[in-house]
């Protein structure tokens, strides 16, 4: 895979400049001849890291040179979109180290069952190997875990120790495992001695006829009672 790039003479902040025009800053660092600024073309670079990511070798054409690469990191913004790259040079003969995704392949009967779920436990390995060796990724076939409870540990991957190294892991560290379905647990918010005695409290100096309907006076649940007139007195006729 072939990733083409030009030697960058905007330097800085200016550089805003050339993402606006599609172009993506980078810097080639590693070995003797010390860090050179390039520029890249943004989408394309977009679709070999997408393919590639930070574990494929790549061809470097710039400025009619050509050289083994490793994309080292990326940066973006909040957004997503590709602001920079540093891409590390790798010289023959000499090991590197690099991060490798992990990648489950297959079944496993129980889990498929709905009986035992799959839990990851490692999903990338940083790896050390000359640079022919480099996997782009590592499988991780889970057909064979048949049972729950069972697991593949970095010990039973598909690669060479003699080859490629994991670093930072023991050989027996699990990889990937079938479980049991954990229920989820309703927590209990716990009440305080104080908060129970309030509440049996306020219990008993509630009210007779409170309960069930709006307080006395308020609202409707009262019924008034119409007013009664007062008794007229009747005036004698004047004779």
């Amino acid at each position: 895979m072939e990733l083409k790039a030009e030697k960058r003479k905007i330097l800085g902040k200016k550089v805003k400049v050339l993402r606006r025009g599609g172009v993506l800053p980078a810097i080639l660092f590693g070995g003797k001849e010390g860090s050179i600024p390039l520029e890249l073309n943004a989408g394309e670079f977009g679709r070999i890291y997408k393919e590639a990511g930070e574990s494929t070798l790549l061809d470097l054409d710039w400025n009619g040179k050509k050289e083994k690469i490793l994309i080292a990191e990326v940066q973006r913004d909040p957004l997503g979109k590709l602001l920079h790259a540093d891409l590390r040079r790798v010289a023959a003969g000499e090991k590197i180290t690099a991060t490798v995704p992990v990648e489950v392949v297959g079944e496993s009967i129980p889990v498929k069952a709905g009986e035992g779920v799959l839990l990851t436990l490692l999903n990338e390995l940083e790896v050390e190997c000359l640079p022919q060796d480099l996997p782009q990724k590592i499988a991780v076939d889970i057909s064979g875990l048949t049972e729950i409870g069972t697991g593949i540990a970095l010990r039973d991957l598909p690669i060479d120790p003699a080859k490629v190294a994991v670093v930072g892991h023991a050989p027996d560290e699990l990889v990937v495992k079938v479980d049991f379905p954990q229920e989820e647990e309703v927590e209990e918010v716990p009440v305080t001695e104080a908060e129970a005695v309030a509440g049996v409290e306020a219990l008993a100096e509630k009210p007779e006829g409170e309960e069930g309907g709006a307080a006395e006076g308020e609202g409707p649940g009262k019924t008034k009672e119409a007013p009664q007139e007062s008794p007229k007195e009747e005036k004698s006729e004047e004779k």
